[in-house]
């Protein structure tokens, strides 16, 4: 069925699809309707590049295809970063489309009511494969694209690439976002570079033998010795080595050159053999209270032989709370001074490390310099390892993304701050409030968690009812979150059953909420089984070849075409009409049950919208207590599609009997409604 539907949409694009990209280039459609994203992704670059060119200009264009040039984000004049609350996102794993020129395929299929593009983690990575174990600052090398490169000179370094897909994704409207992290794959290049910016253990076998304050000179002497032993006739001592020279020096007498990435590897497994021989690894990461107080796991599960004979043991908080986790592959910045000389793993936060803070800082300042990002995405913004929570006095030093976001809009004030935060109640995730932590850290958005509920569900409209009240009365706006690109796992299916088009609906006009939503959910299907792994995005964060997450050939796309068709019908409709509609009239009616009805008001004056989402499975009377004077509700969309009508409205508004996951917007007014054919208006 799904194939057909392929192929059905294959021979619309082979005798139509000529229609759809000149409307998109002559400025009728702010992106080219139909063109299921999996399709896209099979246009040439000459394709591509006629589009754009047609599109842009070709002087705006032409631009863009200079590296050395930087086209001006749309934000530019911006003074803060407001605006992302109200920008609707997808989020995108490079990784599932194979690289960034394939970036600008995908932005064609998203309307001009999409506008944020969040760049999964970019750079080199370490153990696994894992986008979010960085294993150096050099941008992912298998991100870049053989065609733009073979067609274009000045893009044959990634680099180049990068910059150039930015710049095209802002002349054709788009904000684009990065990943900030606040730490490294255990092993990586940063790391062996600069052993003191991170905390280091030693290890036998079981027994963790040594976590002081300063074990990091004792890396440091090891890491010479062995540069020392590969290079005849040259003697370093420690302090000299990594204090009187720059990172950048650095890295080349370690690893060599950043293009030769082979080499580099090879280096750099054979720097972390000499330290494993000596028992020396960097501290993992942890999640959730109460973050310090390691040991090693004794499970024979948790051990590791790898193909040198080495055995790697994981590790396990020794007094665990309900949402403990350790981070094998990961281990943080070394953000603060320690108690005690480390004795109870007590972190002292009266001493900031701020050479730490700084090299942190800048490297991210310097990659949205170079790129010219919008905004950032803050992994693991839930991390708050004050056993009182937040101080009352939030200082400079408070927290590492604050600290980033705050260094970057010194000279780009529109940058802003995406969390990725789950909105947890207190003491799960984070010592203290949560919420308080993100208001402390100036963030604009938070994730939020009802991507990982069912719709309908008490927990999920609690949260809606809990999320909205946030918006309201705080600085922070939690988002509308459909799906996220890392949690697109079998694990998680039945968050996915029913409900897709009422979140994007939702999301697109409840306006208090941003939409986010990741690159694949257009297609998804639903899994009532788990299906093979190669269809889940999350499952390509990481790269296993083994065992249960492992993969085998590239990611899939779903073959959803009933979704597809259904989304693009509310990518018209909004198109069409949220230029029409002003601010919300009123509050969200949040009702047990899964009903879900508010108003906007109308910029014309003559009228407001009604907007209606059934988030239950089931079928449920439709009775909404509504507060306006307007007299009759008149249908402008609805879906699944039902027959056009009228209602009267008077204090209670009876629309029947609604089905799951149906969502309906309705125009308000006093006299009988003259439609409008909003469905053809410019963009």
């Amino acid at each position: 069925m799904s194939q057909t539907n392929y192929q059905n949409y294959q021979q619309w694009w082979q005798h139509d699809g000529h229609q759809a990209v000149a409307a998109y280039t002559e400025g009728i459609t702010s992106y080219i309707a139909n063109l299921p994203p999996q399709l896209a992704l099979d246009l040439t670059g000459i394709e591509l590049a006629e589009i754009l060119r047609d599109r842009l200009g070709s002087e705006a264009f032409d631009d863009a295809l200079n590296p050395t040039h930087t086209t001006p984000s749309h934000l530019a004049t911006r003074p803060d970063g407001s605006w992302l609350k109200r920008c609707n996102t997808v989020g995108i794993n490079v990784r599932t489309i194979g690289s960034f020129w394939n970036v600008l395929k995908y932005a064609l299929t998203l309307p001009d009511h999409i506008r944020g593009i969040h760049l999964l983690p970019i750079w080199e990575p370490g153990v696994v494969g894992s986008l979010y174990g960085m294993a150096s600052w050099n941008l992912n090398p298998e991100f870049i694209d053989l065609e733009a490169l073979r067609m274009y000179p000045q893009l044959r370094s990634i680099e180049a690439q990068l910059k150039v897909v930015v710049n095209l994704l802002h002349a054709m409207g788009k904000f684009v976002g990065m990943d900030v992290i606040p730490h490294t794959d255990r092993y990586s290049e940063m790391v062996l570079a600069n052993p003191s910016y991170f905390e280091w253990l030693r290890r036998d076998d079981l027994t963790i033998t040594d976590h002081r304050e300063n074990l990091h000179e004792d890396a440091e002497q090891v890491i010479v010795e062995w540069f020392t032993s590969i290079s005849p006739g040259v003697t370093y001592a420690a302090e000299s080595f990594f204090h009187q020279q720059s990172e950048a020096e650095r890295l080349v007498l370690l690893f060599g050159q950043h293009q030769d990435y082979t080499r580099r590897r090879e280096r750099r497994v054979a720097l972390v053999d000499y330290l494993y021989r000596r028992g020396l690894e960097p501290v993992p990461a942890t999640m959730a209270p109460p973050y310090r107080g390691l040991e090693v796991d004794s499970d024979p599960a948790a051990l590791t032989v790898d193909e040198a004979g080495r055995r790697w043991r994981d590790y396990r908080i020794t007094q665990p709370q309900e949402m403990s986790r350790v981070f094998g592959p990961l281990t943080r910045f070394k953000l603060y001074g320690r108690k005690d000389d480390n004795r109870d793993w007590a972190i002292d936060f009266d001493r900031p490390r701020t050479e730490v803070w700084d090299y942190f800082t800048d490297h991210y300042a310097r990659v949205q310099s170079t790129y010219n990002f919008d905004f950032m995405r803050g992994d693991m913004s839930h991390v708050q390892m004050r056993l009182g929570g937040v101080p009352e006095q939030i200082g400079d030093y408070y927290d590492p993304l604050r600290a980033a976001k705050r260094r970057i809009a010194d000279h780009t004030p529109h940058f802003a701050y995406f969390a990725e935060s789950f909105l947890a109640p207190s003491g799960v995730m984070a010592y203290g409030d949560e919420l308080q932590h993100l208001m402390a850290s100036e963030a604009e958005v938070t994730l939020g968690n009802l991507q990982s509920m069912v719709p309908g569900s008490t927990e999920f409209m609690d949260a809606l009812e809990s999320y909205l009240e946030i918006a309201e009365v705080t600085p922070v706006t939690p988002a509308f979150t459909a799906i996220t690109g890392d949690k697109d796992d079998p694990r998680f299916d039945h968050f996915h059953h029913h409900g897709e088009v009422a979140r994007v609906f939702t999301g697109l006009f409840l306006d208090q909420l941003p939409l986010y939503f990741s690159l694949g959910f257009e297609q998804r299907d639903r899994h009532f089984h788990p299906a093979p792994n190669e269809v889940y995005t999350k499952l390509y964060v990481f790269q296993e070849r083994g065992g249960l997450k492992s993969v085998s050939g590239p990611w899939r796309w779903g073959g959803n075409f009933e979704l597809f068709a259904a989304l693009q019908e509310l990518h018209r409709f909004a198109a069409g009409s949220l230029a029409h509609m002003g601010a919300a009239a009123g509050a969200v009616q949040v009702e047990a049950g899964g009903l879900v009805y508010w108003q906007r008001l109308d910029t014309y004056g003559d009228g407001s919208y009604l907007f209606v989402v059934n988030f239950a499975a089931e079928a449920r009377v439709g009775e909404l207590r509504v507060m306006t004077s307007y007299q009759q509700a008149d249908l402008l969309y609805a879906w699944p599609q039902t027959v056009q009508h009228t209602v009267p409205v008077g204090g209670v508004v009876r629309l029947g009997e609604l089905g799951g996951g149906a969502v309906r917007c309705y125009k308000l007014t006093q006299d009988r409604y003259e439609e409008r054919n909003l469905g053809t208006e410019k963009i």
